[in-house]
């Protein structure tokens, strides 16, 4: 493989992107590619590439992934997405990770009880699965995901859909596929709003 250019980063002035074959390949610190004297016209191979990025840039990136994850909770995809934004190869976001999961920074089995608890106030199991796996959660950490009650966050949610609105057959119809919408199973749904029209029933 052929380098056919080296041009700096706009937001960090100490990296520079990479192409190769007229493709961006990766980014490296600057430092890096004048150590090894890479320039436009060098052959290298990806394996050198790769371990170039991994010697000079694995502690930059884990203190960029460290940094990211400082806000909230982030999955292991959430990190490995972010690395590759960032132009890292696979090598260097496998240390990374692997570094996180050490320092007990990364977690997905708890990142998924956590975000199961509090998105479970206002949507149901499927669609909170659904989420969790569009997150890159294994389906080992759905699995260990506790059974709830779900009974309370549909009546909740129920009650935040109707308000301001008729009381009446055709806005309980759209009513149960709202709650469907948001995760709810069919005899979920069913059950909060046959309480809700058994209330409308007794104000009447």
């Amino acid at each position: 493989m052929e380098i056919t250019a080296i041009t700096p980063q706009k937001h960090d002035a100490k990296r520079c992107n990479i192409e190769v074959d007229g493709r961006f390949f990766c980014g490296m610190q600057l430092l890096t590619v004048m150590e090894h004297r890479l320039k436009v016209g060098s052959i290298v191979t990806e394996e050198e590439l790769s371990a170039l990025q991994l010697e000079g840039e694995k502690q930059t990136a884990l203190d960029k992934a460290l940094t990211h994850i400082s806000a909230s909770m982030k999955t292991e995809k959430d990190v490995r997405d972010f690395l590759r934004r960032k132009g890292y190869l696979q090598e260097v976001s496998d240390y990374v990770v692997e570094k996180m999961k050490g320092y007990g920074y990364l977690d997905d089995e708890a990142y998924a009880r956590a975000y199961a608890e509090s998105a479970g106030k206002c949507k149901g199991s499927r669609l909170i699965r659904m989420e969790l796996k569009r997150k890159g959660i294994p389906e080992s950490a759905l699995a260990a995901l506790p059974e709830r009650d779900e009974r309370g966050a549909a009546a909740e949610v129920l009650q935040k859909y109707l308000r301001g609105k008729e009381q009446d057959v055709k806005t309980l119809r759209k009513a149960y596929a709202h709650l469907i919408s948001k995760g709810f199973d069919h005899d979920t749904a069913r059950a909060a709003l046959e309480e809700m029209r058994g209330a409308w029933e007794e104000e009447e």
